[in-house]
């Protein structure tokens, strides 16, 4: 049988196109070395030239290594499943959803899982006063990779009001905006993988705030310590809750879902708070992310990842 033909898709137009970059080429090479045959599609932003590039090569299958809007918001999945050729990671419906924090929020509450106080307000109003009591943070209704994420914490109304115009000058994320109440304590995450969850892990980051951006994508920012050494009970939580958030969007075949885990009240006794901050539905595939990371603690190499993926690809229409 000759080697499945793999078409990668990366860069795109979103704030994250440096990292799907980075991301499909290292799938690039982790296929090859699997493989199977591999041409490489760098997107722009002419769709026609997607799809004429896809018209001319027509993959077996097509592996997903955009981020951000347009690649894991449904956009890209819409128009292979209009040209009825398989894909990986998850279909439009939980794409899109998982996308738009707004939705997953509700979502995940009425479900009975733990998510941060929070509301959604129109970004203009946000120099006019405090939606939420400080420390609270800022975020983009639809990004990824912590991209336009902003904490405010100063307690004197003169800095607050400073920090307020600044990112109202500075946001560039559409009409509205979300803010959360700041959970203080630790960054953990949990891949699932065929409706199984991997492991926890404790994300660390000395010289940040939070997990954000810098600290996710540079080597060396950040601290992965996995399994997670925390209450064995938060830790059998946090699985359980991935797993859970993983079947309410209709995530397959793979997700991450984030947590903050609030130790304030921990002890031998009694577990702290998790909240589940998001569920990605096109983790990372970069030396530094977190799913292959995850993947490798359970014995399955990155070419194997990758090489699953591909075999779990589909076409959903």
């Amino acid at each position: 049988m000759p080697a499945k033909h793999v078409t990668v898709i990366r860069g795109g137009i979103s704030s994250e196109r440096e990292v799907s970059l980075a991301s499909g080429r290292n799938v690039i090479d982790a296929l090859r070395q699997a493989g199977y045959t591999v041409t490489d599609l760098v997107a722009n932003d002419d769709l026609g030239e997607i799809v004429r590039f896809l018209e001319n090569h027509r993959p077996d299958v097509v592996f997903n290594a955009l981020h951000g809007r347009f690649g894991e918001d449904g956009a890209i999945q819409g128009v292979l499943e209009w040209m009825n050729i398989p894909y990986t990671h998850c279909n439009i419906c939980a794409s899109a959803i998982a996308m738009n924090k707004k939705i997953t929020r509700t979502l995940l509450s009425e479900a009975g899982l733990p998510v941060a106080k929070g509301k959604v307000i129109p970004a203009k109003d946000l120099i006019d006063y405090d939606p939420l009591p400080p420390p609270y943070v800022v975020k983009p209704v639809q990004e990824g990779s912590s991209v336009g994420v902003y904490i405010v914490t100063e307690h004197d109304d003169a800095a607050r009001q400073e920090k307020r115009k600044t990112i109202s000058e500075k946001w560039n994320f559409g009409p509205e905006m979300l803010i959360e109440e700041f959970i203080p304590g630790k960054e953990l995450t949990v891949s699932v993988m065929d409706d199984k969850a991997l492991t926890v892990t404790d994300i660390s980051s000395a010289a940040h705030i939070f997990y954000d951006y810098d600290a996710k994508y540079t080597v060396g920012e950040s601290n992965h310590v996995l399994p997670a050494q925390i209450h064995p009970q938060a830790f059998k939580d946090a699985l359980l809750y991935a797993q859970k958030a993983h079947h309410i969007l209709g995530c397959f075949p793979t997700s991450r879902t984030d947590f903050r885990y609030d130790i304030t009240n921990e002890s031998k006794e009694q577990p702290g708070k998790l909240y589940i901050l998001e569920v990605n539905t096109q983790p990372g595939m970069t030396q530094t992310s977190l799913l292959p990371e995850q993947a490798n603690f359970c014995n399955i190499s990155y070419p194997e990842l990758c090489a699953w993926l591909v075999e779990k690809a589909s076409c959903r229409a």
